[in-house]
């Protein structure tokens, strides 16, 4: 067998604007594999976030190719040699089940994939003006969306206010569930009282209101907010079980969420779910900005879970230069088309 791997560089259809600042492209890394036996390939996704992914790191590549030189060592040694990596250990475990797979791009086969079922998603509405994000919130209510994310923080605190209000006047809390995304904006000094105003309008939760890092005093606003809150960034980085199972009964959230590119993939997530469950933590799982390959993987993994909330994964459309792909976003649904519809280019050298 032999593993190689290749750059592709993202071009969002307009400017998304994000905590971190605005986004124009985002750098992914494909990860392919040929077994010269049967003639078959697989391929997965390294879904690296530069500034967020804990492997945001200047060997970065280096360590890429080292995976793939030492391919021979199998995946689980892959795995566990590449604990600081999680985007990589997530890229060859999409990789050796879509080389051990019927088709390169079938990873989980399920009711989903043959096109029978959907999975709810909620409809993300990025930073932005006032116009801008009420423009957003519009479309995705016309597309069908029962649940929307809005991300804060970028612009004045009274004038998003002002906004989710102005969405809670025309639609109640049974014509739509709004979730809200910080993105560890607040500080510890505001953050109680701007959770107590936001309460009041009929949200479903808050991801990461400060940042992580912070577990106590993210633990007191678990234990006194009167709108839950969610863990996304606060997972990034804790690599033991243990300090996974320390960081959940310390801050005792009401939700996380868990995306696999940043936290070592399929089997990262699964000890987080394991673990969460078992303290009666809620949880959904949400994509981050991958390409339709890595989307796909991570889908088609979602269904097999059979978590009934929406989740984050309507991102496949945001580019110019995605990867041609049967996923599509339908009435507030992700669903799986014909699988001929993959332009299987992508696995060619």
């Amino acid at each position: 067998m032999k593993a190689s791997y290749r750059k592709h560089i993202l071009r969002f259809k307009r400017a998304s604007g994000t905590s971190r600042g605005v986004l124009h492209e985002k750098e992914t890394w494909f990860i392919l594999l040929n077994d010269d036996n049967n003639g078959k390939t697989g391929i997965g996704e390294c879904g690296i976030l530069r500034s967020l992914s804990v492997d945001d790191r200047e060997d970065y590549e280096e360590k890429l190719r080292w995976a793939c030189d030492h391919i021979h060592l199998g995946e689980e040694s892959l795995y566990a040699g590449l604990k600081e990596f999680p985007s990589i250990q997530f890229g060859l475990e999409q990789a050796f089940r879509s080389l051990r797979s019927e088709h390169p791009f079938l990873l989980h086969p399920s009711a989903f994939t043959a096109g029978r079922e959907t999975i709810p998603i909620n409809g993300l509405v990025w930073m932005g003006d006032k116009e801008f994000m009420a423009q957003q919130i519009r479309e995705k209510l016309e597309q069908g969306f029962g649940c929307i994310k809005m991300k804060i923080g970028a612009i004045d605190f009274e004038t998003e206010l002002e906004l989710l209000r102005s969405i809670r006047k025309e639609f109640s809390v049974g014509d739509i569930e709004i979730r809200v995304d910080a993105n560890g904006a607040f500080t510890p000094g505001n953050a109680l009282e701007k959770l107590q105003r936001l309460s009041g309008l009929g949200l479903h939760s808050i991801e990461q209101p400060i940042k992580q890092g912070q577990w106590e005093f993210m633990a007191g606003l678990c234990e006194k907010s009167p709108l839950p809150i969610a863990l996304d960034e606060e997972l990034i980085g804790i690599f033991e079980i243990s300090e996974k199972q320390k960081l959940l009964q310390t801050i005792n959230p009401q939700y996380i969420i868990l995306k696999p590119s940043l936290i070592g993939g399929y089997r990262g997530s699964e000890a987080w779910i394991g673990l969460a469950e078992k303290q009666g933590t809620g949880w959904w799982i949400t994509s981050a900005l991958e390409s339709n390959i890595g989307l796909n993987a991570i889908a088609q993994w979602t269904y097999t879970l059979h978590n009934p909330m929406p989740q984050g994964l309507g991102t496949g459309s945001l580019y110019t230069n995605n990867i041609e792909s049967p996923l599509e976003v339908s009435a507030g649904t992700l669903r799986y088309g014909n699988k001929n519809q993959w332009n299987t280019t992508i696995l060619k050298n």
